[in-house]
């Protein structure tokens, strides 16, 4: 094994300086954002939450996007495969699910209305039909 040399009083004095003042350090995060300041998408993944859980997450998670300025929400809620809303008579086999019950709460909640351009089902890379699309408004 070959011992590195120790730091020379010059290269000690450099790196100090640099370490006040690093600047070609750059924030990766920046490169996803834009002249506005907006980030790109925030990806959440809604499995294993009840209706009733996904849709409160939902909200939440709406807001927080709108507080870190994302443009995009992609939220992965499943196909509804594993689904066992058909057990119950009275619930209905699609609106169980949450891929069809998630956009349905937020197109119905004023609040969360008023934030949103577009809920669509998401590209086949991006998770196609286990996932929506949700891009925010400019505010």
């Amino acid at each position: 094994m070959i011992k590195k040399k120790d730091l020379s009083l010059d290269d000690k004095e450099t790196w100090q300086d640099y370490i006040k003042n690093p600047s070609d350090i750059y924030d990766k995060e920046s490169k996803s954002q834009d002249k506005d300041n907006r980030r790109e998408r925030f990806k959440y993944d809604l499995h294993g939450f009840s209706l009733n859980e996904a849709n409160n997450k939902v909200k939440e998670i709406i807001f927080f996007c709108k507080e870190s300025r994302y443009k995009e929400l992609l939220l992965i809620t499943g196909k509804g495969l594993h689904s066992t809303n058909y057990k119950d008579t009275y619930a209905s086999k699609d609106l169980g699910k949450l891929k069809y019950s998630v956009p349905d709460f937020i197109k119905s909640d004023p609040e969360l209305n008023k934030l949103i351009i577009s809920i669509k089902e998401a590209e086949t890379k991006d998770g196609g039909e286990g996932a929506i699309i949700i891009k925010f408004k400019k505010l």
